[in-house]
């Protein structure tokens, strides 16, 4: 029977493999018979295939099944215990004291000074809800593909605390409880939520949400007297009380963490936890036997965004007391690389640091349930206030937790890998962990508990090298497929633009036998690949990240005499010129790269494209046109030098542009009423008049909903029916427009700027309008440049129709300052994305922006406009490189190309920069860097046809009959 599945799989493997290799094979058609759509077609799957690896190398889910719960045999020293998580609360916020010496947070003050123990949560990238509470919770660090797949639910089957425990009861966001409740095992995890409308940004104040926390625990415990079941179950052991404080974080995004609204809240919830803190000790008698944690899932920025890892973001408090718990140990020095001690006034307290992770151990000590089975926490001995066998035996249960999670992982890697390529992780060997085990358990039975919690530390240190080890044993093997594939397509590419768009190489005739010869060559290797995955049982991504290499390569190799061609004709140019070219693109691509990590670059490049006139004399030929080029680009360049977008709101200058704009817009009206246009019907010219209509009335609904939300007055209803309508609108009137060159561009401009103030929180408003005044005067030069050139006729835009353009049988074929527009468009694109902030990181993100639109919390709802706001500039300067394209008589998809291969290039150069090593706000940032600019890449091809749809589609309304009197 096995042997019949594996002739089937190997039959379908041979069936996907042929289907790959056909795709190529049209590709590597003449230019003549090239199937664009298919070209395109195969590019967006390329393409989709190396995005989607980066989280198969990198982002695979580090979970594992069918370990044995471990549970410390001690007694614990409480029988419940109560956390508090203050979503969004950052360290510093709760242990500065004011300007006059007085805490922010008394009650938690005096714990910490009195009861408790203290310290900082470090958390990790990213910095949001979701893997925050997994962290604290479950105790491992939820990878980011788990978090795009839902948002409330879980994604992957994990254990947690609350799990393991007799009873839960929580108290919160319905966008957090139910994912725990959910996952647990049997009907012991019980969750209370408010409705998801409460979480409004716009509210008068969301220290309700806390509020509402804290009376409905109230009246819990109230009804529980009158409720015998209630009560019993309250008075088990194993119990946890879990109260998810929403508030602050809600106040810090609408109204910054240095606002009033923030720190009141902080001052609600450190009353909140004294009253339930007194409620629970008075309920229970005052036995002794509750443990109290207050920590914080994630911080905030100031700007009151999170997501990156900024340590505004990372640093959390943690404040535990009560039973099983060290009381302040006071201390004489600390050695820590901040200055936050002094600043805090707790130089004498000792700080004791955790990562986010080791609080779920923490929590499963206290009460004395299992271990979460996929915890990967190291127990924080020294919150402990108990004896030093405990100490040791729960250091013990912790280790083998975690050991144990290492022999399945390795056993899983075993199995999948052939046993002569398979290389075990040799510091953990099977005879080495008996001996481990061996000599804890010996020195606990001798009384060496500190030797015993020293090597349970160690041992815990190398299985989780081990766990790393195994979950990262394809990641080189993976890697390198992915670097093949990618050099080969870009060299593809490269190929089918000299060969089908260039003078460079002569038509070669092909050689059948070689050809079949290559064909069943290749073919036999995808075959020897397939198998050879396929007997270690590898996941089926992994035959698509193998075998795409291989038609790819066979496309290029397929080329072998048009190489040949190519190079001899190379060697014939200019040596000195053709290393100066090489060198100037290997330039400009280096300083794109660099702006991904610095802004700046973008100016120098901005300032560098000034000069460009003067250094082609294209200066004396079109002296207004340079001018006008050099100002605007320098006016451009100021934009990556000015702070990221969101961190201080202007709306006087959101309001400003939508001025500027209305009165751009009234001078091109007259401008294009006085122009002499014998193609243009002046009936056409009402949907400005619309269109200006619309961008006033964003600009009222900005200002109108900014003051509304300063009043605590809400979101008026009325604006945001206005904000949603304009949203549909603004293309449907786009569609209305004229075709003509600069009337369309204008409709464009118009459409996008009404949907774009309603997005725009300061100064980014202006954005759009010097970048489309840049790329309009770009079209205009780029004329000059083909007239300087020699190239073709100059065409006339004032009359030059879009809808003429596509039907242009004839075009021109690439020319070396072709490569330099395709730069320039690339160029532009970047500084779209990076020109009033850093998208790469999460933290960048403004919900502010969306006010107009939503002010009650939806994360897609929120991301899909916050990510539209990203693309208009985009659009912008999509729309322009088509009318570039078009007035340069080139094919749409020539110079595309050259752009597809600069872009490649770039993601190439992020791929090899990717790194899981040093801190969590470098590997995040390596990650994000490349899969933004492979998403650019995909992004571009979509843009291409969406430019194309946006220039030459019209809609066509029934007109009014003109009659003429005779």
């Amino acid at each position: 029977m096995k042997k019949i599945l594996i002739l089937i799989s190997v039959i379908c493997l041979t069936l996907f493999f042929s289907l790959s290799l056909s795709v190529v094979l049209c590709l590597c058609q003449p230019a003549a018979v090239m199937d664009i759509p298919v070209f395109i077609l195969a590019g967006l799957l390329v393409h989709c295939v190396f995005l989607v690896s980066i989280f198969d190398i990198y982002f695979s889910s580090p979970l594992v099944h069918g370990m044995t719960p471990q549970q410390t045999p001690l007694p614990p020293p409480a029988k419940r215990l109560v956390l508090f998580v203050a979503d969004g609360l950052r360290a510093d916020s709760l242990y500065e004291l004011y300007s006059n010496g007085t805490p922010r947070a008394p009650y938690l003050r005096s714990i910490l000074e009195n009861n408790g123990s203290w310290g900082i949560s470090h958390t990790r990238v990213p910095t949001e809800s979701r893997p925050g509470h997994v962290a604290l919770i479950a105790g491992f660090y939820e990878d980011v593909s788990a978090v795009a797949k839902g948002w409330k639910e879980n994604p992957v089957e994990f254990d947690s605390v609350f799990n393991e425990s007799k009873y839960t009861w929580s108290w919160g966001s319905p966008d957090i409880l139910p994912m725990f409740a959910k996952g647990a095992t049997g009907d012991h995890v019980y969750t209370f939520c408010y409705a998801a409308e409460s979480e409004d940004f716009g509210a008068e104040d969301a220290a309700k949400l806390d509020i509402w926390v804290f009376d409905h625990v109230k009246s819990f415990f109230n009804s529980s007297r009158s409720n015998q079941t209630l009560f019993s179950a309250l008075n088990e052991e194993k119990v946890v009380l879990f109260l998810h404080l929403l508030g602050i974080d809600t106040n810090g995004h609408a109204h910054r963490p240095n606002s009033r609204e923030y720190q009141e809240n902080i001052k609600q919830v450190d009353e909140g936890v004294k009253e339930i803190a007194s409620l629970i000790d008075n309920f229970y008698g005052n036995d002794g036997k509750t443990a109290f944690i207050l920590t914080s899932d994630h911080g905030m920025t100031d700007w009151g965004s999170h997501g990156a890892g900024h340590p505004s973001e990372t640093l959390t408090p943690l404040i535990v007391w009560g039973a099983g718990v060290n009381y302040p140990q006071k201390v004489t020095s600390q050695s820590f690389e901040d200055n936050f001690l002094k600043e805090w006034k707790l130089e004498n307290l000792k700080r004791l640091d955790v990562n986010q992770a080791d609080i779920a151990p923490l929590m499963a000590s206290l009460i004395g349930v299992p271990f979460p089975l996929n915890s990967v926490g190291t127990l924080p001995l020294e919150y402990l206030n108990s004896s030093a066998l405990f100490k040791a035996e729960s250091m013990f249960t912790n280790a083998v937790q975690i050991l144990e999670q290492f022999k399945v992982k390795m056993s899983q890697k075993k199995e999948t890998t052939l046993s002569f390529l398979f290389t075990p992780f040799k510091p953990l060997s099977a005879s080495e962990q008996i001996n481990f085990l061996k000599k804890i358990r010996l020195y606990i039975q001798q009384q060496k508990y500190d030797e015993a919690v020293s090597l349970c530390k160690t041992l815990i240190n190398l299985a989780l090298e081990g766990l790393s080890y195994y979950h990262t044993y394809d990641r080189l093997f993976l890697g390198l497929s992915i670097a093949v594939g990618f050099v080969g397509w870009t060299t593809y590419v490269i190929l089918v633009i000299i060969k089908a768009h260039t003078n460079l190489t002569k038509t070669v005739p092909t050689n059948k036998k070689k050809s079949t010869i290559l064909f069943y060559g290749f073919t036999s290797t995808g075959m020897i690949i397939a198998f050879f995955l396929l007997i270690q049982k590898c996941p089926w991504t992994y035959y698509i990240y193998c075998l795409l290499p291989v038609p790819v390569w066979y496309a290029v190799v397929k080329e072998i005499p048009v190489i040949q061609d190519l190079a001899t004709n190379v060697l014939s140019l200019h040596i000195g010129q053709s290393i100066g070219f090489l060198l100037v693109c290997i330039l400009g691509i280096e300083i794109l790269v660099f702006s991904f990590f610095y802004r700046s670059a973008l100016t120098v490049g901005l300032l560098a494209f000034a000069g460009w006139p003067v250094i082609t004399r294209l200066w004396i030929q079109a002296k207004t046109k340079a001018l006008i080029w050099t100002f605007l680009c320098v006016l451009l360049a100021i934009f990556p030098l000015m702070p990221v977008v969101g961190r201080e709101p202007n709306i006087p200058l959101v309001i400003a542009a939508g001025l500027l704009t209305l009165l751009i817009s009234f001078f091109s009206l007259v401008s294009l009423r006085k122009s002499e246009n014998k193609y243009r019907d002046n009936e056409d010219l009402k949907v400005y008049f619309y269109q200006m209509f619309s961008v006033a009335l964003s600009t009222y609904v900005v200002g109108s909903t900014h003051n509304s939300l300063e009043m605590k007055q809400g979101l008026p209803i009325m604006n945001q029916i206005i904000s949603w309508m304009t949203l549909v609108s603004s293309p449907v009137l786009l569609l209305l427009s004229p075709t003509f060159l600069f009337e369309r561009l204008f409709s464009i401009l118009l459409s996008v700027m009404s949907t774009y103030l309603l997005l725009s929180t300061g100064y980014e408003a202006l954005f759009p309008l010097a970048l489309f005044g840049l790329t309009f005067v770009w079209i205009n030069m780029e004329q000059e440049a083909l007239q300087h050139y020699g190239l073709s006729l100059k065409p006339k835009l004032a009359v030059f129709n879009f809808t003429c353009a596509m039907d242009i049988t004839q075009f021109r074929q690439l020319h070396l300052d072709d490569v330099r527009r395709s730069f320039f468009f690339v160029f532009f694109i970047v500084t779209a994305f990076f020109g009033t902030g850093n998208i790469a990181s999460i933290n960048s993100f403004d919900p502010a922006s969306v006010y107009c639109f939503l002010t009650v919390f939806s994360p897609f709802m929120m991301g899909g406009l916050l990510l539209l706001k990203v693309a208009i500039p985009f659009v912008l300067v999509s729309c322009a490189f088509e009318a570039v394209q078009v007035t340069t008589q080139l094919s749409s998809k020539s110079l595309f190309l050259i752009v597809l291969v600069i872009s490649d290039i770039m993601a190439l150069h992020f791929f090899f920069l990717v790194k899981d090593y040093g801190s969590w706000l470098d590997i995040g940032t390596s990650i994000s860097h490349y899969v933004l600019v492979m998403s650019l890449t995909i992004f571009m091809m979509v843009m291409n046809g969406l430019a194309q749809l946006l220039t030459t589609q019209r809609l066509g309304l029934p007109r009014r009959t003109k009659h003429h009197s005779t």
